[in-house]
């Protein structure tokens, strides 16, 4: 059963989320600064115009002269247009395709950005969630950005615009008006942090359940094979219940505020009610007068009585500016001064490395050299720290002691298009994506013709199988690589490899999960792949690497014992024991 925590959540002020905003706009925030401020001006314009109405009313008293109405009426009618004329610039912003391109920037931006993030710090996150930040939190940013102003700006800016008139016209009943404003602060203040705390939650339950949905759909097949599909998938059940039950709590958290703001409203027109009927009765207020300060009155009751409920709006914003700021201001990881390896022998010096936010060292004091154009085999058990090392080298992250150089240069120093361009790597566990099989491989070098494709596609002796498909290299390989078996697509993974030519090559168990046959291909184009390059096989089968320049024995983030595999065998250590073990379990099958 899946739980979820239930973390401090920070409510910023208007000003942060302001700022945000005009960041999160980029280029076009001088134009999205101007829209808003148009909204503002917009309501502004229509409060003077709504003004005119207490002169029209007055003109209506019998004893009152239609000379002195009418002016007010062209007055009323200029005022409107123009507000609607200045609301219709600003929501230009959204008319005139910026928002498309804002958001079009967003993106490109985050997707750089994730480009940069270290990816120790992307492994902490789930697709999902990125996914989700990336389409919904881009969309909820900006989409309903000039909707939710221009709710707040008729609710607040016109309704003070009017009771301000009102003031100057009939001072008591302005007061009353003015009062309803004050009353609205500590109800905003009172429930926006529980609102801001209650979107939060609910934009991080809407990427839980976006990262279970995709998880649920990717391992169906796994799924169904262990009958834990529908109902039994119960992680994705719990997910659908969180976000079920944080829809309900906001609701119910939303519902006083709200009833209290109306009573608000309510009490102040019947003060209004009572205010104006004893001066008119006393004589001191016109009838008319009284009659267009209770339409007025009316008019602005509902927007003011919605103002809480459009905050949420505003609170949906920053949620997703929140997500959006956070993800930015991750951190890439620091650059020494550029310089490029003339030579590519790899040396570790006093490695030390912890993952964020463990206190465990994973990799502790390792120091050794991987000769250029040699082949070194990592080996020791799961978890010893195999994997980090290459991760390391390939700067997933960096040590927090000691050093990585490649010919002597720190991979620091590297740039990272660079550093990825010198190092090629064979996953266990490839992953295809959904194009065809000549982007696949082509994805390695994006200036390879053809010709050049197909030769690296022969030399990983995968060029016959490619020409079986129905489209040959045109054939599109599904959703990580679906529609090929896994020794086909191990071998497309080092055609990739071949083609991308790097004098690195690291391999990550790659013939681990194969049968016989996919095997002896898949080993022959590794054969190909190999030549003349440094080469680091991480391996668990120790026959596979009896040949090797070098091993290197990882246990519990140390080096603890390095040699040839005759070397080590006489040494009577760590590895004579673990060939031990793996050749009485080739006589045990062999039984």
């Amino acid at each position: 059963m899946s739980t979820h925590s239930s973390r401090p959540q920070t409510v910023t002020s208007l000003r942060d989320t302001w700022r945000q905003l005009m960041s999160s706009a980029r280029s076009r925030a001088p134009r999205l600064r101007a829209s808003l401020i148009g909204l503002a001006l917009s309501a502004t314009v229509q409060g003077l115009a709504l003004a005119c109405v207490l002169p029209i009313f007055q003109g209506l008293i019998p004893h009152k002269q239609w000379a002195m109405t009418w002016p007010w009426l062209v007055a009323l009618s200029l005022l409107m247009l123009l507000s609607m004329l200045i609301r219709w610039w600003a929501m230009g912003f959204d008319y005139r395709g910026d928002m498309v391109q804002n958001t079009h920037e967003l993106r490109s931006a985050l997707g750089e950005q994730l480009r940069r993030i270290p990816l120790e710090k992307l492994q902490d996150k789930r697709a999902g969630e990125i996914n989700a930040t990336l389409l919904g939190g881009v969309d909820e940013n900006l989409s309903y950005l000039l909707t939710v102003a221009n709710i707040m700006a008729n609710a607040l800016i016109t309704p003070l615009v009017v009771a301000l008139v009102v003031l100057w016209v009939q001072w008591q009943i302005g007061v009353v008006l003015l009062c309803v404003f004050p009353l609205l602060i500590p109800l905003y203040r009172w429930r926006r942090p529980a609102y801001g705390r209650g979107m939060r939650m609910l934009a991080e339950a809407n990427e839980r359940v976006s990262a279970d949905i995709l998880e649920y759909t990717q391992g169906l097949a796994v799924l169904r094979a262990a009958c834990c599909t529908g109902e039994k998938a119960q992680h994705l059940c719990d997910s659908f219940a969180y976000i079920e039950a944080v829809q309900t709590i906001g609701q119910k958290k939303g519902a006083k505020p709200n009833l209290m703001l109306s009573a608000v409203m309510e009490v102040a027109i019947v003060v209004v009610v009572f205010i104006g009927a004893g001066l008119v009765t006393q004589g001191s207020l016109e009838s008319a007068i009284f009659a267009a300060l209770m339409v007025l009155v009316v008019r602005f009751g509902e927007p003011l009585g919605v103002f809480i409920l459009s905050t949420k709006m505003l609170d949906m914003v920053e949620a997703s500016l929140h997500k959006i700021t956070a993800l930015m201001q991750i951190q890439p990881l620091a650059q020494q001064p550029s310089a490029q390896p003339t030579h590519y022998d790899v040396q570790f010096d006093n490695v030390h490395f912890s993952y964020s936010g463990s206190h465990k060292p994973v990799v502790e004091g390792v120091s050794v050299q991987f000769p250029a154009r040699s082949l070194t085999a990592l080996v020791g058990p799961s978890g010893s720290g195999k994997s980090t090392l290459t991760r390391l080298l390939m700067r997933h992250a960096d040590p927090q002691v000691g050093s990585i150089a490649i010919g002597g240069v720190d991979v620091r120093a590297i740039e990272p298009v660079r550093l990825n361009a010198l190092v090629s790597i064979v996953f266990q566990d490839v992953y295809l994506f959904d194009d065809t099989v000549l982007a696949n491989i082509r994805m390695a070098k994006p200036e390879a013709t053809d010709a050049e494709v197909e030769a690296a596609a022969r030399a990983a002796h995968c060029h016959d199988f490619i020409s079986r498909l129905p489209q040959g290299y045109l054939t599109r390989v599904g959703d990580i690589g679906s529609r090929l078996s896994g020794g086909e697509r191990q071998r497309i993974s080092i055609a990739r490899a071949i083609l991308k030519d790097a004098p690195i090559v690291i391999l990550d168990e790659p013939t681990a999960a194969l049968d016989t046959q996919s095997e002896v291909a898949v080993q022959a184009a590794i054969d190909a792949l190999v030549k003349e390059r440094t080469v680091i096989v991480i391996a668990h089968r120790l026959s596979t690497i009896v040949g090797a320049d070098q091993i290197v024995v990882i246990n519990e983030g140390r080096v603890a014992e390095q040699g040839t595999h005759a070397s080590l065998l006489e040494q009577k250590g760590v590895y004579a024991c673990m060939w031990q073990a793996s050749e009485s379990i080739k006589e045990w099958h062999g039984a």
